[in-house]
């Protein structure tokens, strides 16, 4: 099932998207809820930002060669991670497929793409098991973990470089029948494929972080996690396109403006 949500008459609602079309529904996938006897071309509406959550987690550098580059960029010795460790990101920076990435006037040309899958918590959970993990998943969607790396080297935190507004593209919609193994992240820009990787290959898996994770911590309903990305990140520039493929999910995309 495809869960999307929209801007109904001023009204986020979410519905099931069929094909070309979205079915509102009354509740959300979180909870009770029906559909309702309206259909709508999806070409029609304005998607939302497919949840927002309570608790914004984001797993770093979880692909090899990821780490690689980022190690090499600024010197430091190449070490794979040792445990799944979740960091933090902003509600603020969040903005829907289709919205604008907006690069601020005093950023430099380093502003990068990062496409993610994002993992997207249906229940209450704590102490998850390898065996049961998954099964708090309701599904998954796609993130673009944009990412400003002058800031990012010289702030003590990411707040900047990670949170700035618009920073953050989710989207289309959240995909609940999801074959882990089966997955390939395709980034674009401008039309143009520069990296396709198989998604699952992490180093640390989502049944590594949310077992880890609910160790120590509750998750909730519309949590989310950003597993990390592949490979070496290009920049991106006033009057392009980014557009992230995961296949079987589908793509989000994001034209991209500097501000004035």
């Amino acid at each position: 099932m495809r869960w999307a949500r929209f801007d109904q008459n001023g009204t986020p609602t979410y519905g099931v998207v069929e094909g070309d079309e979205i079915i509102p529904v009354r509740g959300s996938p979180f909870d009770m809820w029906e559909r309702t006897s309206t259909r709508l071309k999806l070409a029609d509406v304005k998607l939302l930002v497919p949840v927002i959550p309570p608790t914004f987690y984001a797993a770093g550098l979880n692909y090899a060669e990821h780490v690689r580059e980022a190690a090499e960029k600024i010197g430091l010795k190449v070490e794979l991670p040792k445990q799944a460790d979740a960091g933090y990101r902003a509600n603020n920076a969040l903005i829907a497929h289709g919205e604008n990435i907006v690069i601020p006037k005093d950023a430099t040309d380093q502003v990068q793409y990062e496409g993610e899958l994002v993992a997207v918590i249906g229940r209450r959970c704590r102490h998850l098991t390898r065996e049961n993990a998954l099964s708090a998943v309701l599904g998954f969607t796609i993130g673009n973990d944009v990412s400003e790396r002058t800031w990012q080297k010289a702030d003590r935190t990411l707040w900047r470089a990670k949170n700035t507004d618009t920073f953050k593209p989710m989207g289309p919609w959240i995909e609940t029948d999801v074959k882990l193994d089966d997955l390939v992240t395709k980034v674009r820009l401008n039309g143009k494929e520069l990296i396709a990787f198989p998604t699952n290959h992490m180093v640390f898996g989502v049944v590594d972080f949310l077992v880890s994770m609910t160790r120590y911590l509750t998750l909730y309903p519309g949590d989310v996690l950003w597993m990390g990305t592949e490979g070496a990140t290009e920049n991106m520039k006033h009057g392009d396109v980014c557009e992230i493929e995961i296949t079987g999910i589908g793509t989000l995309r994001n034209p991209v403006v500097r501000e004035s």
